[in-house]
C-alpha cells in the first residue's frame, strides 16, 4: 500500500485527511497522465454520500484543467463504471466511494482501461504528484481545455448489460433488496423489475448521510426481518457502491459470500462453465467451504484478502468464478471486477434452473463458526510488529490446531487491525479472539 492509496482507492475522512485539494490534484495528474498522446477521455461515477458531488467537481476541475473531456455517469455502481470503461473505450474511470464505509468517509476509486484497478506504479506517480515531489503540470489552453458531458445513458447501457444476462425471467417470483441507501437504488429495482420479478425494496432513500447506515450487506438483519415478515423467495443486500452482495434465503438465513461461491460453484460444474473446475477465494473462507468443495469435487485456489487479488489470480490462470466471503463475487465471464448486482441475477439463475429454493441450495455447507473483532489503533504497524502480540497469536494457532485456525492483520482502507477465529466451537473463537485482542489493548494501542 502507498501513502494515500490502499488496497480499494485513496479512501479517508472527507475534508479531513481526503480533501477536495487531493481529488483536484488527482484529476490534474490523470488528465495529463492519459492525455501525453491524445486528448483523453474519462468517466466519472459517484455514490450517494454528502461529500460525492464535492469530491466530482473537484475532480472534474482537476481533469478539465490538464486537458481531459470528463463524462458523467452520476450516482451509479463501481462495476458500471468498470463496465462502461471497457466497452466504450475510455482511458479511465473514476468512482467517488468509500463502499460499505461511513457517509463522513469518502474515497478516490480509479480503474484503468481495461475495467480493473489501477496500476500500482501509476498510483504512486499520483502520490509523488500530491506531495511535489514530481515537476508542476502544465494547464491545457483555448481550446485544449477539457469539456463535460452528461452521460446517464452509459448507466443505462450498464442496465441492459445486466438484464441481458439473465437466463430466464423471474416472473412470480418475490424478491427483496436493500440497497443500502447507496449505488444500488438507482439500478437495482429497475433491473429486476424488467425481468419480470415481484421486487420488494428497502432503504432506497439516500439523503446523503443514511449509506450504509443500519443497512445494506453490513447490517443484513433488516433484509432478514424484510424477508420473513413479507414472506419473500429470496433478499439481496448490497454495499454503498454495490460492488457486493450478501444474499437471505426464504428462512431468513443469511447467505454470505462463501455460500454464494458454493451455489455458483456447483451450478455452474454442473453445466459444463466453470473453467479449470477451480473456484478461487481468499484466506478469509470458511473451513466448512473447502469441506463442501472437496466432496463436490471442485479445486479451488486462496488468496490473501482483497478481490483485487482475486481478480489476479482468476486473470493469470483463466479461472470464471472466485470471491470473498464479504461478498465481492466476480463472474470474470461478464465482469472483471466484483458487481452485487450481477451476483444476485447470478444466484437466481442457479435457483431458477436447479428449480430449488436458495435455502436447499446452501444445506450440504456446514459453516464452522467464527468470529471476528475489529479494534481500532493508533498505529497499525506497530500492533503487527509487536512481539508480545505477535507470540500471543502464534500461541493461539498452536493451541487450536487443525480445531482451528487464527486471521491476525490490518485492514488495507481502515486504522483497524482485523483479529478472526475460526474453530470447531463457538468458545473456542471467543477465547482466543479474546487472547489477542486483550494484549492489544494492555499494551496501550487501541485508539480511544
Amino acid at each position: 500500500m502507498g501513502k494515500y492509496f490502499g488496497t480499494d482507492g485513496f479512501r479517508g475522512e472527507a475534508n479531513v485527511n481526503l480533501t477536495v485539494e487531493h481529488a483536484y490534484k488527482v484529476g490534474r495528474f490523470l488528465g495529463w497522465f492519459y492525455g501525453k498522446e491524445h486528448r483523453a477521455k474519462i468517466v466519472i461515477g459517484k455514490d450517494t454520500r454528502r461529500s460525492s458531488y464535492m469530491f466530482e467537481y473537484s475532480l472534474v476541475a482537476g481533469l478539465t484543467a490538464s486537458g481531459a473531456d470528463v463524462y458523467l455517469l452520476h450516482v451509479t455502481t463501481t462495476p458500471s463504471v468498470s463496465y462502461v470503461v471497457r466497452s466504450e473505450e475510455f482511458d479511465c474511470g473514476i468512482m467517488i466511494s468509500a463502499s460499505h464505509n461511513p457517509f463522513y468517509d469518502n474515497g478516490i476509486k480509479v480503474i484503468n482501461g481495461e475495467g480493473q484497478k489501477l496500476e500500482a506504479e501509476i498510483e504512486t506517480q499520483i502520490e509523488d504528484y500530491i506531495d511535489g515531489k514530481i515537476e508542476e503540470i502544465p494547464f491545457a489552453k483555448r481550446e485544449n481545455i477539457g469539456k463535460t458531458t452528461d452521460y446517464a445513458a452509459g448507466r443505462n447501457r450498464y442496465i441492459g448489460y445486466l438484464i441481458s444476462i439473465a437466463t430466464r425471467a423471474f416472473k412470480d417470483k418475490k424478491v427483496g433488496l436493500d440497497c443500502a441507501n447507496g449505488s444500488a437504488s438507482a439500478i437495482a429495482k429497475n433491473v429486476f423489475d424488467a425481468l419480470g420479478a415481484k421486487t420488494f425494496v428497502i432503504h432506497q432513500e439516500p439523503d446523503g448521510m443514511n449509506i450504509n447506515k443500519d443497512c445494506g450487506s453490513t447490517h443484513i438483519e433488516q433484509l432478514q426481518k424484510f424477508v420473513l415478515e413479507n414472506g419473500l423467495d429470496v433478499g439481496f443486500a448490497y454495499d454503498g457502491d454495490a460492488d457486493r452482495c450478501m444474499a437471505v434465503d426464504e428462512h431468513g438465513n443469511i447467505v454470505d459470500g462463501d455460500l454464494i461461491l458454493y451455489v455458483c460453484g456447483k451450478y455452474l460444474k454442473s453445466q459444463g462453465q466453470l473453467p479449470g473446475n477451480t473456484v478461487v477465494t481468499t484466506v478469509m473462507s470458511n473451513m466448512g467451504l473447502y469441506e463442501a468443495f472437496d466432496k463436490e469435487g471442485i479445486c479451488y485456489e486462496k488468496t490473501a484478502v482483497g478481490d483485487k487479488y482475486v481478480s489476479e489470480n482468476m486473470r493469470t490462470n483463466g479461472y470464471g468464478l472466485g470471491g470473498e466471503e464479504s461478498g465481492h463475487i466476480i463472474f470474470s465471464k461478464h465482469a472483471v471486477t466484483g458487481d452485487g448486482i450481477l451476483t444476485s441475477l447470478k444466484v437466481m439463475e442457479a435457483i431458477l434452473e436447479q428449480k430449488e429454493t436458495l435455502g436447499n441450495l446452501i444445506k450440504p455447507v456446514h459453516i464452522f463458526p467464527k468470529l471476528l473483532v475489529n479494534v481500532r489503533v493508533k498505529n497499525k504497524e506497530e500492533v503487527l510488529q509487536n512481539e508480545d502480540i505477535k507470540n500471543a497469536v502464534k500461541k493461539a494457532e498452536e493451541e487450536m490446531g487443525k480445531e482451528g485456525r487464527m486471521l491476525f492483520r490490518a485492514s488495507g482502507t481502515e486504522p483497524l487491525i482485523r483479529v478472526m477465529v475460526e474453530a470447531k466451537t463457538e468458545e473456542m473463537c471467543k477465547k482466543y479472539v479474546d487472547l489477542v485482542v486483550n494484549m492489544i489493548k494492555e499494551k496501550g494501542f487501541e485508539e480511544n
